[in-house]
């Protein structure tokens, strides 16, 4: 009894939530192909490093979940940039063993929402840095550079009037 209540729950409301319109659909899309865009070219026009996994699922949250908090310009940006600093912290300290990257990934999640910065996204960086070894300069590049570059498409593209 106890348990079919349990995986009950694992059905939600029963129904997939609503589809929204072709329009938004694609608008959406292009977004989201318009920011990897501009940080893939940022990356081969300067031979900088700007691209990373998470910032996929940001460009989700950017164009297909714009008016979120999670995908505020002060969420995605500060978000980043506190999940990589306490990665990089581990990282240097601890090394790259998986349980210091559980504590990465539990630690950047407390953090984000002690500041206020909760983006879901970022709560890859830890487990990024640590399977790349990365050194401090990602901070820099692809963090902070990548996550203004993907901020400052979403703030053109998301206020485009539409008709």
């Amino acid at each position: 009894m106890i348990l079919r209540r349990y995986f009950a729950k694992m059905r939600g409301a029963g129904r997939a939530p609503g589809r929204p319109p072709f329009e938004t659909i694609a608008w959406s899309g292009a977004g989201g192909l318009a920011a990897i865009a501009a940080v893939a070219g940022i990356t081969l026009a300067n031979d900088y490093p700007l691209l990373m996994a998470p910032f996929g699922a940001s460009a989700v949250l950017l164009f297909g979940m714009h008016d979120l908090p999670a995908s505020q310009p002060r969420n995605v940006i500060g978000g980043h940039l506190l999940a990589a600093l306490l990665g990089l912290i581990l990282l240097t300290l601890l090394g790259d063993a998986c349980w210091v990257m559980a504590i990465g990934v539990g630690g950047a999640i407390a953090l984000m929402q002690l500041s206020r910065t909760l983006h879901p996204p970022a709560g890859a960086n830890p487990i990024v840095i640590a399977l790349s070894a990365a050194d401090w300069s990602f901070l820099l590049a692809p963090v902070l550079l990548g996550a203004l570059a993907m901020v400052l498409v979403a703030l053109v593209f998301n206020n485009i009037p539409r008709a």
